[in-house]
């Protein structure tokens, strides 16, 4: 699939076309417990040709495990929207999710230089 395919409402200057809050459908609340570090991972059970297009490109970023800040990152939407798309995700068991070792501290600078070397690599 063609890029311009693939994401049609893209402005390379702006950015997306689309409101954050039209992809959730207005939702702000995601209804799994997901943050920037959790993995996140595709089931199988669903294909992104049965879902919606922004469910569908999260659905392909997952296909190996990927944390939240980089399908946001990939996708160029808000965190909060990517958690709300990835608890549907995770709702209609499309995806899994696993929250990052408790004995993490979200806040240490190591982990928050890993995290952005990783999305680095990744883009």
């Amino acid at each position: 699939m063609a890029e311009s395919e693939h994401r049609p409402l893209l402005d390379e200057d702006a950015g997306p076309l689309v409101r954050p809050y039209t992809v959730s459908n207005g939702r702000t609340a995601p209804t799994a417990k997901l943050d920037l570090l959790s993995l996140v991972r595709s089931t199988g059970q669903l294909r992104p040709s049965q879902l919606e297009a922004e469910h569908a490109e999260a659905l392909i970023l997952c296909r190996e495990p990927i944390s939240v800040a980089e399908v946001s990152a990939h996708l160029r939407l808000p965190a909060m929207v990517i958690k709300v798309l990835l608890s549907d995700l995770v709702d209609c068991g499309a995806v899994t999710a696993h929250s990052p070792d408790p004995a993490v501290d979200p806040t240490d600078r190591t982990v928050l230089e890993a995290l952005l070397n990783g999305l680095q690599r990744r883009l």
